[in-house]
């Protein structure tokens, strides 16, 4: 029971329970002196009704307080289900809706922690169990040092660098220790270093990388490096869920107050109840995850990380021919 719930100070809530006392004390003094009791026994009965009032309104007032110790000790064990209520209008409880909010954040850490611990683990297994069952190979004379198997090995290895690469790089990002060297530099050389640098891969998979700019004297301004890694990361995905004989565009444009950069691909797209989870840590849609040489389900995070850095936005864009289009905004 909470009476004073609906009072908005807890200054005044105190002010009430002194007057209430006080008017309790007075109606039981008057009505024993009216009735011809003694003074002492209508001294009695007045404190102990007293007491009773300001016990009873007291209780409500500090009822969130003693929820948030128990809650705390829930924490403590590690486990963040419990909440306070919150429905006085004090100060306390504005300190309980607080709580709560905290609770939630702390269980999304929580949860957060949890599936990076197992989404690592799972990715650590993968190169790590084939390059094991290689080197077991070689040991027991079963398979031979030939180029092949040497190439295997390397290609597990470099995978392994590559998730520990991206962890770094996440880690630094959160932690806000990358500094950005800004600079200006073209839009379509930033373009053409990165469409060269996949151009390989995506011949080996019979796909296109096309550019264009608009208009071709655009500037960016911002951290070449880091933007490159962004659109690095995009294309890459591009190229991976493209089908064969499908091209990936990689456009920049002006819009506005705005510089837009986009990365377009052929591929199945991403379902629209996964555009926003698509940029969190480790998360991939059921097609990533079919997909045989799927990433880590690092880039997207990390590319979101960088272009938030440089104030921009990065989103997944509806295409009128149901594309995977991807757009990266940045502040002129």
């Amino acid at each position: 029971m909470r009476p004073l719930d609906s009072v908005s100070s807890i200054k005044l809530k105190l002010g009430l329970v002194i007057v209430a006392a006080v008017a309790v004390t007075v109606v039981v003094v008057t009505l024993g002196s009216r009735a011809g009791l003694s003074p002492l026994v209508t001294g009695i009965a007045a404190a102990l009704l007293a007491l009773g009032m300001v016990q009873l309104l007291a209780h409500g007032m500090t009822s969130p307080l003693r929820e948030m110790v128990a809650a705390t000790r829930e924490m403590a064990r590690g486990r963040y289900e419990r909440r306070v209520t919150a429905t006085s209008r004090d100060e306390v409880g504005e300190l309980a809706r607080a709580f709560n909010a905290m609770a939630s954040e702390l269980a999304e850490v929580d949860r957060l922690r949890r599936d990076i611990v197992a989404n690592v683990s799972h990715e650590l297994r993968t190169p790590l169990g084939a390059l094991r069952a290689k080197l077991e190979n070689l040991v027991d004379d079963v398979e031979h040092a030939d180029e092949p198997t040497l190439r295997a090995m390397l290609e597990q290895v470099e995978r392994l660098s590559g998730l520990v690469e991206q962890l770094l790089d996440l880690s630094k990002l959160e932690a806000g220790a990358v500094p950005l060297s800004r600079s200006s530099f073209r839009a379509v050389l930033l373009l053409a270093q990165v469409a060269d640098e996949w151009r390989t891969r995506a011949e080996i998979r019979d796909v296109r990388v096309l550019t264009s700019v608009e208009p071709e004297t655009l500037f960016l301004e911002g951290d070449e490096q880091r933007l490159h890694q962004v659109l690095s990361n995009l294309v890459a995905n591009a190229i991976r869920h493209s089908p064969r004989g499908g091209h990936v565009f990689l456009r920049a444009a002006e819009d506005r107050d705005a510089v837009r950069l986009e990365v377009v691909d052929e591929g199945p797209g991403i379902p629209a109840g996964e555009s926003d989870r698509v940029f969190e840590r480790f998360y991939r849609s059921d097609v990533a995850r079919s997909s045989a040489d799927g990433g880590s389900g690092l880039g997207l995070a990390i590319a979101r990380w960088i272009v938030e850095l440089h104030g921009g936005t990065i989103r997944v864009a509806p295409d009128d021919q149901k594309r995977c289009r991807l757009v990266v905004e940045l502040p002129r």
